[in-house]
């Protein structure tokens, strides 16, 4: 019998490392919800507003909603919030049981000062707050969203909400539409007649009971005058969402996949159910609040035969603007919809921060470069590439150790044999500078012996069958349990573990990586948990809270790294699933990719993605995780990977060793290379995550965020912005010496050679194998540290390089964050945030915040200056500590394409004083 279970365990595992089956996955055709709502046919909307039940509060409004069909009650809620944010909901007016609301995403969304209801009348009513109002339209039921007098988004239009109520099983014969009570027999109508799988249904073998019966909600959002969607993730597919009128729709259901497709709408490791649009004149979004299985449908319509922003149907009338129609649809939960009206990229960003919250500075260490891979072997395995990275002079932060670390797949604890001293391992890594990360997964081997699954169990804290029973799949120890992470006392007792003295071994300088959280059942239906186990902890179904799971186990993580340190010191967590709110706690990577040039193209955009709903600490496994990439990927992945927020290569345990020196000289150099060059640039960095934290700008931009009127740049998904200071051109094309660069309007400047570009324009440009393409956009000014060393903590005191490259009129302006790079003592005053600005050959820095006190040891070592037509006369400093002081500089003219390059060299004043630097 053991050795059954140990061979179909083995069975198992030598599956989950095969490229994807996507017969292991559901299509929308698969799934009876899914059916139901493609069924849906536009224009014939059940749904009309009672207006006479019309209901204002000092929240907003509410109003009964009813299905004209099945005669079933529902409530419509609208609520304006401050910021320029619309939330609708509806929900069941008197369901037959509660339904599931999900508490976990939203942090805020504070309701607005005040609103005003207008145009009452039995045609609807409008309500107006701030500059922005909402027209509801009776019947058939519609909700037009306006910004000034401009319609942003329409709600409904097309006709296709449709919300499935709670009812009764049916007992036998199921009879016509009106011959049994709605609560007791779904009406054919509702379903569309399609009722295989309402009470059940099957795939692969596996079984979903649904006991309550179908619960599905859906509702199609249209975005006015819009030719772009982005957002959803994750899926691996272009940045600019496609039609899906001749696919599946996109979905949303967290699914550990393995060497994923490219270009198509499937399910990954992640779920963010918030999509933006964006357009020369408006920047809007939604938010559809719901942690089910969802699934988007997304249909552009042109310039004719497009929705009517006056009666809501297809009209076909010439005068109406394109715009780009949405169908969301969740299998359980409510409609609780947010509406984003911008009018800008930046101020979207800052409203669904202020809904889901910021991303937490991160530590310093963190932005550096990261070492993984499955798995270093033990101890000395360790110590020996430590060691090298310092013998071959490559900078490197961080060490990781994979599931092979622990005894048996048993989490907090250490192999005895393979690391019998862990905290002296992590006390070398820690004398040059660096940190230790180990991962830490859900599935918690059953073992009454194993000191984390007899606690957990004796407490009765792990996912519960429909039975009752303690839930048993397989992952890696084999029989595994699954923390019930509705129950808070689960959620406080993993977190208490990670005190240092549960976690034996760990140490302050040990950080965490949140592997197979969606969460992975290695037998279950599409590899994840059955959507009929019980969370004792909110008495629900998973299925409600689905792509929730990952977040409340690396949320409780991060609480256990807050809670070891007292609150003192930023914690650091990797997850591979992921929801709203996850860049609360946690940075996110893009799973299981492989070494190939498709999945080195795909990861722009896939990050992009991320980065514009809220999930900013981001990167993919540099190298590709599957197979072993050449020598041109493996460099031109470290090229791309020095230039996204999260750094970090990694390959799976069948590969080639990759460390950089185990390659020829060329493709040494060219990976010790790109990693200095990540931490020269760390300073801006550092910088730009600070200011994520205060405005949600995400670091990693998308062009139309610095060039909202630029269409050019709207499908452009190659290349990134780093803040609106970089533009970054990853060459992903196999055995390309050149590149197609699109440059936004204005001057760009080239990093290395110094050419000079301007746009608007598309241009190709050399990119020899040793070089990524990478300009400095003119009008900015990037500071820099160019001492590079063995890991980011070594260089805190070290001097900065301020890069100078004015603008068309001469100017530019930027700015600089400075703390201890660790603590959160930067919340109790202890930084200083710098404005630098360079005006008529005057180059200011002073303090931005007065709350700012921090005393930096670090100086100014140099100010490099770009384009200017002749060599200074003069140059000279002033500041309150050294007066006035002449300073030395040096003049390279321009030539051969090259623009001037003045650099000025030790000014010597420190980054704790405001100073001007004039040149003459």
């Amino acid at each position: 019998m053991a050795r059954t279970f140990r061979l179909a365990v083995a069975a198992l595992l030598v599956a989950v490392v095969c490229a994807v089956d996507r017969n292991n996955f559901k299509s929308c055709q698969q799934s009876s919800f899914c059916r139901r709502h493609r069924a849906v046919k536009p224009g014939e909307s059940p749904y009309v507003i009672l207006e006479n039940t019309l209901s204002v509060t000092e929240e907003g409004v509410s109003v009964d909603l009813l299905n004209e069909r099945t005669r079933v009650y529902f409530t419509l809620e609208l609520y304006p919030l401050k910021d320029a944010t619309l939330r609708l909901k509806i929900n069941e007016k008197n369901p037959i049981r509660q339904r599931f609301e999900e508490p976990y995403a939203l942090v805020g969304g504070t309701l607005a000062e005040g609103f005003e209801l207008v145009d009452r009348s039995a045609d609807g009513f409008t309500l107006r707050f701030g500059s922005s109002r909402v027209v509801v339209r009776s019947k058939p039921f519609q909700a037009e969203v306006y910004n000034g007098n401009d319609l942003v988004i329409s709600l409904n239009p097309r006709g296709l909400l449709k919300f499935e109520h709670y009812r009764t099983k049916p007992q036998g014969e199921v009879h016509p539409e009106g011959e049994e009570d709605a609560n007791v027999v779904p009406p054919p109508g509702d379903v569309e007649d399609d009722t295989d799988g309402l009470w059940e249904e099957s795939f692969k073998g596996h079984s979903d009971s649904k006991p309550h019966g179908p619960s599905s909600v859906g509702l199609d959002v249209s975005f006015v005058n819009s030719h772009h969607v982005y957002g959803i993730p994750e899926h691996a597919d272009s940045f600019s969402l496609k039609e899906t009128t001749s696919t599946d729709p996109y979905r949303l259901y967290n699914l550990d996949v393995f060497e994923y497709e490219l270009d198509n709408p499937m399910a990954l490791y992640g779920s963010v159910p918030m999509m933006i649009s964006h357009t020369s004149r408006q920047t809007s979004a939604i938010f559809w609040h719901n942690a089910a299985e969802t699934w988007i449908d997304i249909k552009k319509l042109p310039d004719s035969n497009v929705v009517s922003s006056i009666t809501g149907f297809f009209s076909g009338g010439e005068s109406d603007p394109p715009q780009v129609s949405t169908h969301w649809f969740s299998e359980s939960g409510i409609i609780d919809l947010f509406v984003m009206l911008g009018p800008r990229p930046l101020d979207v960003f800052r409203q669904y921060g202020a809904l889901t919250g910021f991303n937490n500075l991160p530590p310093l260490f963190s932005l550096g470069y990261h070492q993984c891979r499955w798995n270093y072997n033990d101890e000395e395995d360790v110590r020996q590439v430590n060691e090298n990275f310092d013998t071959h002079d490559i900078p490197m932060d961080v060490m990781w150790l994979d599931i092979e670390h622990t005894d048996g797949k048993r989490y907090f604890t250490w192999d005895q044999h393979k690391f019998p001293h862990p905290l002296e391992m992590t006390a070398n890594l820690t004398a040059r500078g660096r940190k230790l990360v180990t991962i830490v997964d859900p599935h918690i081997k059953r073992d009454q012996n194993y000191f984390f699954y007899k606690e957990n169990h004796d407490r009765d804290l792990f996912v519960h069958t429909k039975d009752g029973t303690e839930f048993d799949g397989w992952c890696w120890p084999g029989s595994s349990s699954y923390l019930d992470l509705t129950n808070p006392e689960a959620r406080n007792h993993y977190s208490d573990t990670y005190m240092l003295d549960r976690y034996k071994g760990s140490n302050l300088d040990t950080f965490t990586w949140n592997d197979m959280n969606e969460p992975s059942v290695f037998n279950g239906p599409e590899v994840t948990m059955q959507k009929d186990n019980l969370h004792p902890g909110l008495s629900v179904e998973h299925r409600e809270i689905h792509n929730v799971y990952g977040l409340l186990f690396h949320q409780s993580t991060y609480e256990g790294h807050l809670r070891r340190s007292e609150n003192r010191l930023r914690p650091f967590i990797l997850t591979r699933s992921f929801y709203s709110g996850s860049q609360r706690s946690a940075s996110v990577w893009t799973g299981d990719n492989t070494a190939d040039w498709g999945h080195l193209r795909i990861t722009e955009p896939m990050l992009l993605s991320l980065s514009v709903t809220g999930i900013t600490h981001v990167g993919a496994d540099v190298g590709g995780f599957f197979g072993n990439p050449d020598t041109l990927l493996l460099s031109r992945w470290y090229q791309a990977g020095a230039f996204q927020p999260f750094f970090r290569a990694h390959a799976h345990l069948d590969t080639k060793r990759r460390e950089p020196w185990l390659f020829d000289s060329e493709t040494l150099s060219i990976i010790r290379n790109s990693i200095r060059q990540r931490y020269q640039y760390l300073p801006l960095w550092y910088t730009l995550f600070y200011e994520n934290e205060l405005t949600g700008a995400p670091p990693l931009r998308p062009l139309w965020v610095a060039f909202p009127e630029d269409e050019g740049g709207f499908g452009v998904d190659n290349e990134h912005l780093i803040g609106s200071s970089l533009l970054v051109r990853p060459v992903t094309e196999e055995g390309a010496t050149s590149a197609s660069v699109y440059f936004p309007p204005g001057v760009w400047y080239d990093v290395l050679d110094l050419t000079l570009h301007q746009g608007p324009a598309t241009r190709t440009v050399s990119a020899p194998r040793e070089k990524i393409p990478v300009y400095q956009r003119g009008g900015s000014i990037v500071p820099k540290k160019e001492r590079v060393r063995r890991a980011s903590s070594l260089m805190r005191n070290d001097p900065y390089t301020l890069v100078v490259a004015p603008d068309a009129n001469g100017n530019a302006q930027g700015s600089l964050y400075i703390d201890d790079e660790h603590t959160f003592q930067y919340r109790q005053g202890q930084f200083l945030y710098l404005g630098m600005w360079f005006e008529g050959s005057v180059l200011t820095v002073k303090k931005v915040d007065p709350r700012g006190k921090y005393h930096t040891g670090s100086w100014l070592e140099r100010v490099i200056v770009l384009g200017r037509t002749k060599r200074p006369s003069k140059v000279t400093l002033t500041s309150s500590a050294h007066g006035t002081q002449t300073l030395e500089s040096h003049f390279e003219p321009a030539s051969g394409g090259r623009v001037s390059r003045l650099t000025i060299r030790k000014p010597g004043v420190t980054m704790n004083e405001d100073f001007t630097i004039t040149i003459q």
